[in-house]
């Protein structure tokens, strides 16, 4: 029998205080395309960055290249988040430097950026038309990666490892960010991809996967448990419910009863078109979702209501009952919202500690730089029970698995009892378990009447309170429909 490709013996990480993998073993074999899933947590990132040669951990692993192949011999991990430099070497973005022109001329274009990597890798620009079509992301070769959204700079990643097929390829929550037509895609080019020789190995909770995974394991206890097909994820547990917090159970108090009015709203980079003729009403207490392919301008519709867009004075369009221009400030408009994005979390303090990360939501900062005082301190330690986070309050946002950081930022975005909950794919980064959960909390939250904007690709991963929807395509308003008539 030929060796593993990958084989892995006693594999052991600790983490601080705490043990994530302990004497794990696995063997891929040759021709073998695995599933890893899991809840958020349990070590399948740190699996695949062991693999990949990205941190430091006791045990074995040995890889076999094949060395008979044209495919590079390398194991190339693609991270759940994607970080970039702008053309100083610098990576310290702040969140609404994406907006600011000044920041535009200062970091690479997409089309830059692939010929670097191109000339990196001895490819051919040719090779990358089609991987660039079947995402969508063409009509993006001339925009600078900080104005890219989440899902676009999720399409850049993947864009540039399948380019490479290499001989294994490690892929960590692909579906991230992506619409229903890109993901579908997505598959189509991992097949190919494969056929071509390259080993997938796809950490995941997803069902939507490729045809050519064929292995599935979880991990569980430190330990790799290869598992059925149909047996997907089984360590689900019951979430523990505990009452909402009483100082969120008040009824919201609004400074409007218009929350958002846009009337003919536009949005221009240059020649380029992001929002055109957007009307669009929102009252006080709807609940809406928002949808629209990857690139069809939510990020940006959402960045005029929170204040972070500087075309939002060039428009007419009233939030809160104001129009936007009239006197207020960025500040004051924030204290009535509750935001949180994949942007947000991008840029977010990673050296505060999970509770200071919640209590900053009192002030809209990226972290926490005064003493909130006694009444501020105990709503916040009343959040940290609330999403279970008790025995993580004292450890760095930086040192928690994703999952965690974004509970805590959720906290974070809903402290103020905000009159406008603004949940931007708010789930991204949580397993089943942890998604339910929230979606569940997000119901019982928005009985105090409070007003949710709420962005979400996966029709089953969205809250039942959901009241109308809207949807952008390229733009423009493609719909608006009613979804509940208690609305």
């Amino acid at each position: 029998m030929s060796q593993p490709v990958v084989h892995i013996t006693n594999l052991n990480l600790r983490y601080r205080q705490n043990t994530v993998l302990q004497g794990l073993d696995w063997a891929i074999q040759r021709g073998e395309n695995w599933l890893v899933c899991g809840k958020s947590g349990s070590g399948k990132t740190s699996v695949a960055k062991a693999i990949a040669g990205q941190i430091s951990y006791s045990g074995n692993i040995k890889i076999n290249f094949d060395t008979s192949c044209a495919l590079p011999a390398a194991a190339h991990y693609v991270a759940n988040w994607y970080q970039f430099k702008d053309l100083e070497g610098q990576s310290n973005f702040y969140y609404q430097q994406r907006y600011n022109k000044q920041s535009t001329e200062t970091t690479a274009s997409v089309r830059a950026e692939l010929e670097n990597y191109a000339r990196k890798h001895q490819l051919h620009l040719s090779e990358v038309v089609a991987i660039l079509d079947a995402l969508d992301f063409t009509e993006l070769l001339d925009a600078t990666l900080i104005q890219l959204s989440s899902g676009e700079h999720k399409k850049l990643q993947l864009t540039k490892a399948i380019w490479l097929k290499p001989q294994l390829l490690i892929l960590d929550q692909p579906y991230n960010g992506l619409d229903a037509r890109s993901r579908q895609n997505l598959n189509i080019l991992l097949e190919e991809v494969c056929s071509h020789g390259t080993q997938l190995i796809l950490i995941s909770n997803e069902q939507e996967i490729p045809a050519s995974i064929h292995r599935y394991a979880e991990i569980r206890d430190g330990r790799l448990h290869e598992i059925a097909a149909g047996q997907r994820f089984s360590g689900l547990q019951q979430q523990v419910t505990r009452p909402v917090p009483e100082f969120l159970s008040n009824p919201t108090v609004f400074s409007s009863f218009q929350i958002i009015k846009m009337i003919d709203v536009n949005i221009s980079y240059g020649e380029k078109h992001v929002l055109k003729n957007i009307n669009w009403e929102v009252n006080a207490g709807e609940k809406w979702l928002l949808q629209g392919p990857n690139g069809s301008g939510k990020s940006t519709l959402l960045s005029l209501i929170t204040g972070d867009h500087p075309q939002a004075y060039a428009n007419n369009f009233y939030l809160f009952g104001n129009k936007r221009g009239s006197g207020e400030s960025i500040w004051e408009i924030k204290q009535r919202i509750g935001l949180i994005s994949p942007e947000l979390h991008w840029y977010f303090d990673p050296s505060a500690t999970v509770w200071q990360s919640i209590a900053s939501g009192f002030y809209d900062s990226s972290g926490l730089f005064c003493d909130p005082g006694y009444t501020k301190r105990k709503q916040t330690d009343e959040l940290v029970h609330y999403f279970g986070l008790e025995e993580y309050k004292n450890v760095l946002m930086s040192e928690l698995p994703l999952g965690h950081q974004r509970l805590a930022l959720l906290a974070r975005t809903i402290i103020k009892n905000p009159e406008l909950l603004i949940l931007d794919e708010p789930c991204q980064g949580l397993d089943q378990q942890q998604t339910k959960h929230f979606n569940q909390l997000v119901d019982e939250l928005c009985e105090n009447g409070t007003t949710l904007i709420y962005v979400g690709h996966f029709e089953s991963q969205l809250p039942a309170c959901i009241e109308k929807r809207i949807v952008l395509k390229n733009g423009e308003v493609k719909s608006v429909e009613t979804l509940l008539e208690n609305a």
